[in-house]
């Protein structure tokens, strides 16, 4: 709150009065009598200032949040998205990688299986020539989807890194598109009061 620091006149000049404002001090003119006399007959409800200084002082700070939020609405829904398209290609990963580990436990299940369970040798001969000839490709399939699945993930995730680098790219051009737009100053004192007056 403002608060008179001292009443007396400064340098012969009784119109002007020092006064203390949330620790700036600063000369101002003094205030008739009139005035005076209003202030003191109604002395200011020191509770309810507070009440209105903290709802003002929240009236300010949501609309500075809310103008904030606005300024970078775009950037946030962009981040969004590659959060979002991170998470999920994080997902079909750990899909994939339990989807491997199965295929692989239920192989090694499979190869075990044909040694021990045969009636005849010619059923088991053949029983094991079959998975002899079936173990090589089936092991060059999972080879191969394992390949095309980290393909797939690579392709995501460079797309992810061209959408961050545009964004990047967008960020900096702005940036030295704000330096390019600035005046050409004629002298030093036009600089320090345009840089002032911003």
């Amino acid at each position: 709150m403002d608060s008179p620091m001292s009443t007396s006149s400064i340098d012969g000049d009784e119109d002007w009065e020092c006064y203390e404002d949330d620790g700036f001090v600063y000369n101002r003119k003094k205030r008739t009598r009139f005035a005076d006399a209003e202030e003191t007959s109604k002395p200011p409800d020191p509770e309810l200032d507070r009440v209105v200084e903290e709802r003002n002082r929240r009236i300010r700070k949501k609309r500075l949040l809310v103008k904030l939020k606005r300024k970078y609405q775009s950037e946030i829904d962009q981040w969004e998205i590659l959060s979002n398209s991170f998470n999920a290609m994080q997902e079909k990963a750990d899909r994939f990688q339990t989807a491997q580990r199965e295929e692989r436990l239920n192989a090694n299940e499979t190869v075990s299986f044909p040694g021990n369970s045969s009636s005849t040798t010619e059923g088991g001969r053949e029983f094991g020539g079959e998975d002899a000839s079936k173990s090589p490709s089936s092991m060059l399939d999972q080879l191969l989807f394992t390949v095309e699945r980290q393909e797939a993930v690579i392709n995501e995730v460079s797309k992810l890194c061209e959408v961050t680098e545009n964004i990047c790219r967008v960020e900096e051009e702005e940036t030295k598109q704000s330096f390019f737009d600035l005046p050409i100053w004629s002298s030093p004192t036009d600089l320090m009061a345009s840089l002032c007056g911003d």
